[in-house]
């Protein structure tokens, strides 16, 4: 569940909001005539979804969206009414996205501007800005982009905050059913922390967004590879410069960090009044504080009333734009797991990651296989027997990942076989329990880690939700009756006890569930909620938007219990042996609230700790060289502000980050990846 791009986001409807009133349903939606715009939404697994856009009448713009896509349902319409300047005075978003109801409105009337969706809601003194909703469809793309390149530097404002302005860049020939066009990367700057691309066309009119889901003019979507590598090449000249001056041979100069607690990963405790040196990539001393001499050149931070902490580890993190992975390492994480990343991205981003020309923390990937089916995963390299199981595996292994994730769609009859091939090639599998199979079935089929606690909790579920468990089933399932499971009760306890003796890993992802399971909108969630103010205001709309909507019969309540007994699952895993490594499937910034939910389910704040630094670099296999802070390992290290032994909190306040020896200001950082400032917490 990573972000997408900003603009990719207002695009694709991901931020839409719960339920206001009943979802008009998908027969009361508007029908597309027969002159409609048509584009369509695809991924590198195949098409997910159309979108259709059409002037009415009395002159407003109407669009309507359908997508299914892993089993999520998107059906919306939307109708934009502009004024003479281009502006909306009027917009209409209505129908169901995997959030709920999508229902949103804006209207400027009587000198008022005024909108709700469960967001936020409100009015404000009308004003010559572009209303920014949390979801739609390509209906409000059309006069956004045609606002913005009339405005040229001066960009426009955006309702209810914000400003945004428009960078064009390089051209491409494309070919499609019109015959060759010409498009053109440009770059909204303003919606998110990072630069949003997007693709117009000869006459600066918007022609399409790409990005991990692309939506295209049906026809020209054969042109997506070629797009997204021009896109990705012109985005890695931009972190390029930023990698560089950080990774200035001066930035590796030996460094002394005295008088900190330091939190020592392999023993699993907090020292006081401790020194730390580094030098040539190497953490080369260790003593009390005060006794280490610091050589000619050398650095020499004071770290009274903070705590050194090893790099640390998103297990569930995967790889995004190259904005993204520099915000990650401005948060701490100097090493990460992507279980899920497409291997030409996945070696590109490894191979610029090598030569010091991306900043982002050292990755272990891993990729998605699934089934070619309606239901396959966005970006898998799908397959269609058992051979192009193998096959596919061994393409990953030659590619350098490090492991292999089967998905929700996979037929289970392939996967002891792609499973037999990953481990006689030293990989390791993990992921998605698919549809008709339990997790003790899939750990008995080859996985050695099961990915998302929801998958753990469907060996209590009914048949009819694990039969299914490739649609929203997966979600609803566990938010119903998890609540009701005893984990004590045989079922659970015997499947636990097998997990521990087969040393299966548990990949939980509690932030994911906790903001799907018990926001109902209007807030931010735990884990945003240090971040607000710090992004953008579109983000912080998206950070405040409802959970996973609450079906006939049940109530809020009913999915935060069964949330709550998911964190007790975490804990009676861990009370049990079985290793659980800590990441979060989103933005990095997550990860912090994972421990503290980690602690929550009964671990001890050095626990929680060891879940992020020294657990996975041993399910990786490169505990000798990094993990924890130790004399002869990698310099990978976090001084943060304020003592995490009693406040895990503190981990949110980076102060400096060390990556291979390489000393990083935190505030230098998160600057240059769009962050207006430090966490609140």
């Amino acid at each position: 569940m990573k972000f997408a791009p900003a603009f990719a986001a207002i695009l694709l409807a991901t931020a839409s909001t719960s339920a206001l009133a009943a979802p008009v349903p998908k027969e009361q939606l508007m029908k597309p005539p027969a002159n409609a715009a048509h584009y369509v939404v695809v991924s590198q697994a195949g098409k997910h979804g159309d979108q259709w856009v059409w002037t009415q009448p009395d002159g407003s713009l109407a669009g309507r969206y359908s997508q299914s896509l892993r089993g999520w349902i998107t059906e919306v319409d939307d109708v934009v009414t502009l004024g003479k300047d281009g502006m909306p005075v009027a917009l209409t978003v209505r129908g169901v996205t995997p959030n709920g109801d999508a229902a949103e409105t804006f209207v400027m009337k009587n000198g008022k501007a005024a909108w709700k969706a469960t967001a936020d809601s409100g009015d404000l003194p009308a004003s010559n800005a572009f209303y920014l909703s949390t979801g739609g469809t390509v209906a409000q793309s059309l006069p956004m982009i045609d606002r913005l390149v009339a405005a040229g530097s001066a960009g426009i404002a955006l309702f209810p905050s914000g400003r945004a302005t428009l960078e064009k860049g390089p051209t491409l020939e494309i070919k499609g059913p019109s015959g060759p066009k010409t498009v053109q990367l440009a770059w909204i700057r303003g919606l998110g922390p990072s630069p949003s691309p997007v693709w117009l066309d000869s006459d600066g009119k918007f022609f399409a967004n790409v990005s991990y889901i692309s939506t295209f003019p049906a026809g020209y979507e054969s042109n997506n590879k070629a797009m997204n590598d021009l896109q990705d090449a012109e985005t890695a000249k931009a972190v390029r410069a930023i990698a560089h001056r950080f990774r200035d041979p001066a930035n590796r100069a030996p460094v002394l960090f005295d008088n900190v607690r330091l939190f020592d990963a392999d023993k699993g405790i907090f020292l006081t009044n401790r020194a730390v040196m580094a030098q040539d990539g190497k953490i080369v001393r260790i003593g009390a504080a005060g006794s280490l001499k610091a050589p000619a050149g050398a650095r020499v931070i004071d770290g009274k009333g903070n705590t050194l902490v090893p790099g640390l580890w998103d297990s569930h993190l995967h790889i995004g734009d190259d904005w993204s992975v520099l915000a990650n390492l401005a948060t701490g994480i100097t090493s990460f797991r992507s279980p899920g990343t497409e291997i030409d991205r996945a070696v590109d981003a490894t191979t610029r990651w090598k030569s010091g020309d991306l900043l982002m923390g050292e990755p272990f990937v891993a990729q998605i296989i699934d089934q070619k089916h309606p239901l396959a995963a966005q970006g898998a390299e799908v397959v269609s027997s058992e051979a192009e199981t193998v096959a596919a595996v061994r393409k990953m292994h030659e590619a350098g990942l490090w492991g292999v994730k089967f998905y929700t769609s996979m037929n289970p009859a392939w996967i002891p076989a792609g499973a037999r091939e990953a481990h006689k090639l030293g990989m390791q599998v993990l992921g998605h329990v698919p549809a008709t199979m339990r997790p003790l079935d899939a750990v008995k089929a080859g996985y050695d880690e099961l990915t998302h606690i929801n998958f753990v909790a469907m060996q209590a579920m009914p048949d009819d939700v694990v039969n299914k468990a490739n649609t929203a089933q997966r979600i609803e399932g566990p938010a119903k009756y998890f609540k009701d499971v005893d984990l004590n009760g045989p079922v659970m306890k015997n499947f636990i006890a097998e997990l521990a003796r087969h040393k299966t890993v548990v990949d939980p992802t509690l932030v994911v569930w906790e903001a799907t399971m018990e926001s109902d909108g209007g807030v931010p969630s735990d884990a945003y909620a240090p971040y607000m103010g710090l992004l953008s205001p579109s983000f912080d709309r998206y950070f405040k938007s409802a959970g996973y909507p609450v079906v006939e019969g049940y109530s809020r309540d009913d999915y935060r219990k069964s949330f709550a007994k998911l964190v007790q699952l975490v804990g009676a895993l861990h009370k049990a042996g079985v290793t659980v490594v800590a990441g979060t499937d989103g933005q990095g910034i997550e990860l912090v609230r994972e421990l503290e939910l980690y602690k929550e389910a009964g671990m001890t704040n050095a626990e929680a700790l060891q879940a992020a630094t020294i657990v996975p670099a041993r399910r990786v296999g490169v505990a000798k060289r990094t993990g924890s802070i130790a004399v002869g390992k990698e310099a990978d290290m976090v001084l943060v502000d304020g003592d995490v032994s009693t406040d895990l909190g503190a981990l949110r306040r980076v102060l400096t980050v060390v990556s291979d020896g390489y000393v990083m200001d935190g505030d230098a950082l998160r600057k240059d990846a769009g962050f207006q400032g430090r966490p609140k917490s």
